[in-house]
C-alpha cells in the first residue's frame, strides 16, 4: 500500500505530533509499506528531499509563517502530485491545508483520514483569535470531506466539541508510544552528570510554551522545597526559540536562574529518544500540569511509566487516561499549584503506592499495534468505497 502522510511539521521539529507521526510512519514502513511524508520546509537547512528509515519526506518551501503555521505557496500542486500517486491518505491535524488535500482523497476516491491531535489555542490578541477562527474552519471543512477521524482516547472524544461534531466519523486509536529500555550504564553516567548530589528529582519533558503549565509547577516548587528543600527539577525539552512563547519565557526566567544558581533547576535541551530511557531511570517522578486542550494525553506519561516512574497530571479530558490505566500516579485540577505540591510530596513519602497494575505498556502502545489498526481503517473505507 501507498501512504501518504501530511503534516504542518516533521523531523527535525520536536513535538509530540511529529513523534507520533514519525513512529507510526516507521512502522507502516517495516511492515512493508511505501510511505511518503508530506510537510513544510520550517528549516531551509533541510532537502527539499530525503529518505530516513524507509519513509521518503518531501517539504514544501515555506513562503512565511504566522506564530505557528505557515504559508507554502507550492504545496497545492505537491498535494494533488503525491495523492495521485498514492493509495491512501493520513492527514495530521491541526494544520491549515488538510482542507485541499482532504477535497482531492474524497474526488479521488483515495481513503482518507484524520488523525486529531489536539484543538489549536493560540495565546490572547486579536490577529490570533482570527487565526484560530480561519484555523478551526478549516478542520471542519477538512472532518466534513474526509472519511473517518481517529482520536487518541474515547474520554477526549467525548469532550471535544470539534470531535463530538463528527462522531459518526470518530474512531479511537491508542497512539504509538515506543522507548527503549534503559541501558544501567548510561542511566548511571546521566546521574553523574546531571544529579551527583542525589537529590530528588521532578521531571518536566517537553517545550516551553505557555499551555504546559510550567508556572504552575514553579509555584508548587516553592511548597514542596519547604517540604523536601534537596529536590530538583529537570527540563527535557525545547526552551530556547520558542515560537510564539517569547513573552511567557522571559516572565518565568528570572525565578528559573534563580533555581538554576541554587542547583535545584537544569534545562537538558531537547534529548534524542535514545536518551530519554536514562532521563526517565533518573527521576522520582514526572509531572505533566498542562492547562488546556492542547494536550490530550501526553505521550511522556506512558514513557515514564514504562520505566516505572510515577507521574502528577492535570484533570484535563485524555491527559488523565494514563494514570487510570495504570494506577502509576495521581490526577489534580488544572491550574492548581497547591494540588500539583500536595500530589508530588504524596508520591515522594510513599513511592511504592504507585507501581502500576501490571499493564504491558510496550505492547498496549506498540507502534506496529497502531500501524495495523489504521491499515484496518484504510481497507474497511476501500470497502466503502468500491
Amino acid at each position: 500500500m501507498k501512504i501518504l502522510t501530511v503534516l504542518t511539521y516533521y523531523r527535525p521539529h520536536t513535538s509530540g505530533l511529529t513523534i507520533y507521526a514519525e513512529r507510526l510512519t516507521r512502522a507502516f514502513a517495516r511492515r512493508g509499506h511505501e510511505v511518503t511524508v508530506l510537510t513544510s520546509r520550517f528549516d531551509p537547512d533541510s532537502p527539499l528531499e530525503e529518505r530516513r528509515d524507509g519513509v521518503r519526506i518531501l517539504r514544501a518551501p515555506v513562503l512565511t509563517r504566522f506564530n505557528k503555521g505557515v504559508i507554502m505557496p507550492t504545496i497545492g500542486l505537491l498535494a494533488t502530485r503525491e495523492v495521485l500517486g498514492h493509495d491512501v491518505i493520513l492527514l495530521h491535524l491541526p494544520q491549515f491545508d488538510a482542507a485541499g488535500i482532504s477535497l482531492r482523497g474524497r474526488l479521488l476516491k483515495k481513503p482518507t483520514v484524520v488523525a486529531y491531535h489536539s484543538d489549536l489555542l493560540l495565546p490572547p490578541g486579536l490577529f490570533n483569535r482570527f487565526v484560530n477562527f480561519v484555523v478551526d474552519r478549516a478542520n471542519r471543512l477538512t472532518a466534513q470531506l474526509t472519511h473517518r477521524i481517529t482520536a487518541y482516547t474515547d474520554d477526549f472524544a467525548q469532550s471535544s466539541p470539534y470531535l463530538l461534531s463528527y462522531a459518526h466519523k470518530c474512531v479511537t486509536l491508542t497512539p504509538p508510544v515506543k522507548l527503549d529500555p534503559p541501558d544501567p550504564a548510561e542511566v548511571d553516567a546521566f546521574r553523574k552528570r546531571h544529579n551527583p548530589e542525589a537529590r530528588r528529582v521532578i521531571g518536566m519533558a517537553t517545550r516551553f510554551a505557555s499551555e504546559k503549565g510550567i508556572e504552575i509547577l514553579l509555584k508548587a516548587f516553592r511548597e514542596i522545597a519547604g517540604h523536601y528543600p534537596e529536590t530538583k527539577i529537570l527540563f527535557a525539552g525545547q526552551y530556547e526559540g520558542v515560537w510564539g512563547e517569547e513573552d511567557y519565557i522571559a516572565r518565568l526566567l528570572p525565578e528559573i536562574r534563580r533555581l538554576e544558581t541554587e542547583g535545584r533547576w537544569e534545562f537538558l535541551g531537547v534529548l534524542d529518544l535514545d536518551e530519554m530511557p536514562a532521563f526517565y531511570s533518573n527521576l522520582d517522578l514526572l509531572v505533566v500540569p498542562s492547562l488546556n486542550s492542547t494536550e490530550t494525553f501526553g505521550f511522556v506519561q506512558i514513557e515514564a511509566m514504562m520505566n516505572g516512574v510515577p507521574v502528577v497530571a492535570s484533570e484535563l479530558p485524555g491527559v488523565r487516561v494514563p494514570i487510570g490505566m495504570t494506577g502509576m500516579g495521581e490526577i489534580v485540577p488544572k491550574g492548581d499549584p497547591g494540588a500539583l505540591a500536595g500530589a508530588i510530596c504524596r508520591i515522594f513519602e510513599d513511592p511504592g503506592a504507585y507501581t502500576g497494575g501490571g499493564l504491558d505498556l510496550r505492547a498496549e502502545f506498540s507502534p506496529d499495534r497502531a500501524a495495523e489498526k489504521y491499515e484496518r481503517l484504510f481497507a474497511e473505507i476501500r470497502r466503502e468505497l468500491e
